[in-house]
């Protein structure tokens, strides 16, 4: 444990004031123009990792700038060592975790809730992300900004300039919330500007003020784009090519709420979902990947719902209860495309207030008629951290029926517990109306968390969702049941610069029952050894106990000769096994998980994992493999599951990506490949083609099923 000194001086309220500039810098990666020797400089940082509080092994200095127009930003990252900086990705939008990075949070509206993440390395790769919460990132959020990176025999450095029209705010506001941290991988160091128990967000930053008289213009961006698309089909056989059109209109009505209209809304570039196999009898949950959605998607987000990091449960049984999910708008129910004709949106601040609303009118696909579908949602700040709000949502975008929600929640957050340590707590109420299905259509749920980086940590929830609970608009798993979720760990880092930085265990527990009586799931999932390196090697032991009682036979595994399932009964099982990795920093770095035990009344072994090879910053390539050894009363199966991905940056605005996916379940094998042009930053290319091949009668023969070209181009007019 660090001292006293050391921990109020990381945490404690740093300041600087801005400096306006007349004369903007050229964005070039070369901290030369003599603008820069008139901003506000930043340099007194010190470690999180691997000494919390420690002194920085590199000076690291920030400036800061703006004008009319922009937020400029430029870093000296000195380096003694400038040949061993790492730089493996050359592709923007993809994490940067792996590299030599600055990562530099911002609150606009200074009110320590939630914001924004902008991250460059020494290629001058852009990463942008949203902070849902101030524990919850949003990665594939993207808005428009430029940077330029530039290395030395003193280390590296970068310029970037963020307009004000991508960022929402509030003009009579004139400080800022801010943060800075930065990674040396080599040394598994991290060294940051302000933070607490080791940790950084828009609730743990400094604050920049001066900021006045911000311009946002008219604040109009017009985004045409237009998509041609051919799609073939082999049984049956049928060709239909189409030349689509699209609009998307977006207007700041003020600097903090934003309007915005789609036309025509095309998805046909946005990637594919990482294929999984489903060995549960219940939903899978797929995390949303459109642009459209994903902007302003923290607005929407509901009583901390998927925050726990319990792993007792699955993704899907932490998600479960969502009131909105993006993703059953615009798409069917095995991920297909499905036509949204037409939609507005109006998300942003007024005052306390955070509003997110969506008026949507969806294609008609399958049987299934064209819908008007509406989704509100409100929440007020209320005391030091925290919030109240509400959501509804009305119309079914799966059925041709009828369906409306509506809910309250409320989130409680405290940073400011003795030695840094935090609490965060929900609760939350919903009640869908489904014509059919009255009654027993509630869902409600409390919880707290204690998410400590360091110390123990901790936290329990519990949560019943009603028989009939029926949120078309949102994503369960299963109803009818309550779900008690439970956990407790504690993380201690190693002092001195030894190899071994951190030893933690804990254990994570679930018991889901069903509401008219009796056991339905119970799991204690306990990490009994988990170890981290300096370098970010790791290693842990783990072990699983499952009781699970199964009302409806599910089949796991089914081929033209047979079908091999789980009967009625109650089930006992146990497994244990352990995880190995490497720092995903070196050249050549994977991920081991090895798993071996009990599976409802037989046996189960699993090997998965996966093996990344970065050859150079303009190629890489990762294998996944995930294999699955089954043997049950009904019989034996071997599930197995291989992807490949390849990504080559021809250029650092020319990027080719291939993602190649296999399962013997399905009998798939699929390749996307997308070739994406990014002249600049507002403006975008795409060539993506999608093929698939696929086993039908399982005789180990594959046929074209599927072939789908698009091209796409579109380009943002700002005003």
């Amino acid at each position: 444990m660090r001292d006293a000194t050391a921990q109020n001086a990381a945490s404690e309220d740093k300041r600087v004031r801005i400096v306006r500039t007349t004369t903007p810098p050229v964005i070039d990666g070369k901290v030369d123009d003599a603008v820069w020797a008139t901003a506000a400089l930043i340099d007194d940082f010190h470690q999180v990792r691997p000494t919390d509080g420690g002194a920085p092994s590199e000076r690291t200095e920030v400036l800061l700038l703006y004008d009319d127009d922009y937020l400029y930003i430029a870093a000296r990252m000195y380096d003694s060592e400038p040949d061993r900086i790492t730089r493996n990705v050359m592709r923007h939008g993809n994490s940067l975790g792996q590299d030599d990075r600055l990562a530099i949070v911002i609150d606009p509206f200074n009110t320590g809730r939630n914001g924004y993440r902008f991250e460059t390395n020494a290629n001058g790769v852009r990463h942008d992300m949203l902070y849902k919460n101030v524990s919850e990132l949003l990665r594939d959020w993207t808005v428009i900004w430029e940077t330029q990176s530039f290395v030395d025999e003193r280390g590296w450095q970068f310029e970037m300039a963020i307009p004000f029209k991508s960022l929402p705010f509030n003009p009579n506001i004139d400080t800022w919330g801010f943060n800075f941290a930065r990674g040396i991988r080599r040394r598994g160091e991290e060294v940051v500007w302000v933070s607490r128990n080791r940790t950084y967000n828009p609730n743990i930053v400094g604050h920049v003020e001066g900021f006045t008289d911000l311009d946002q213009g008219v604040g109009l961006d017009i985004v045409p784009s237009a998509s041609a698309n051919r799609r073939q089909t082999f049984s049956p056989a049928s060709t239909k090519t189409n030349i689509e059109p699209s609009l998307d209109l977006y207007y700041r009505v003020t600097p903090s709420l934003n309007a915005s209209l789609t036309v025509n809304t095309d998805f046909s570039a946005t990637e594919i979902d990482d294929r999984q196999v489903n060995l549960t009898r219940f939903s899978l949950f797929f995390p949303e990947k459109r642009d459209f959605f994903l902007n302003d998607s923290d607005l929407f987000e509901f009583g901390r719902i998927g925050r726990s990091s319990n792993e007792s449960t699955t993704l899907a049984g932490l998600q479960s209860g969502r009131p909105f999910f993006s993703r059953r708008v615009g798409l069917s129910a095995t991920g297909q495309p499905v036509d949204l004709e037409y939609g507005g949106k109006l998300s942003g601040r007024v005052g306390r207030f955070s509003i997110g609303t969506y008026a949507l009118h969806q294609g008609a696909f399958g049987g299934i008629e064209d819908k008007s579908l509406l989704i509100g949602r409100v929440s007020a700040d209320v005391l030091a951290e925290s919030s109240v709000g509400m959501v509804f949502t009305d119309g079914d975008p799966a059925t041709n029926g009828d369906n409306s929600l509506a809910g309250l929640d409320f989130q409680y957050l405290n940073t400011r517990f003795a030695g840094g340590r935090t609490l965060e707590a929900t609760a939350w109420y919903q009640q869908s109306s489904t014509p059919g299905r009255q009654g027993d259509d509630a869902a409600y749920a409390v919880g707290f968390d204690i998410p400590n980086a360091q110390g123990w940590r901790g936290g329990a929830s519990f949560k019943e969702l009603g028989r009939n609970f029926n949120p078309a608009l949102g994503f369960v798993s299963r109803t009818g049941v309550s779900d008690a979720l439970g956990q407790v760990g504690y993380t201690h880092f190693v002092k001195g610069r030894k190899f071994l930085q951190s030893v933690a265990a804990g254990v994570d527990a679930e018991r889901v029952s069903f509401l008219t009586g009796g056991l339905e799931t119970q799991v204690l999932f306990a990490r009994l050894l988990d170890l981290e390196s300096r370098t970010r090697d790791s290693f842990r032991i783990v072990y699983q106990q499952n009781d699970e009682v199964v009302t409806r036979p599910f089949t796991l595994y089914s081929d033209p000769t047979r079908a091999v399932g789980v009967g009625l009964g109650r089930y006992s099982f146990n497994r244990a096994g352990f995880d190995v990795g490497s720092g995903p920093q070196r050249k050549l770095s994977a991920n081991f998980h090895y798993r071996d035990g009990d599976f409802y009344d037989g046996h189960r072994k699993n090997v998965s994992g996966d093996v990344t090879w970065k050859a150079s910053p303009r190629f890489n390539m990762t294998l996944r493999y995930d294999w699955n050894d089954i043997e049950l009363s009904q019989g034996q199966f071997t599930s197995r599951l291989v992807g490949v991905v390849t990504e080559m940056a021809i250029r650092l605005n020319l990027t080719w990506i291939n993602l190649i996916q296999y399962d013997n379940t399905s009998e798939v094998f699929g390749v996307n490949s997308r070739l994406q042009w990014i002249p600049k930053a507002g403006r975008t290319g795409f060539i993506v083609l999608n093929h698939n091949l696929q086993d039908f009668d399982k005789d180990d023969v594959l046929h074209s099923s599927l072939s789908d070209l698009n091209v796409k181009f579109a380009y943002t007019f700002r005003f």
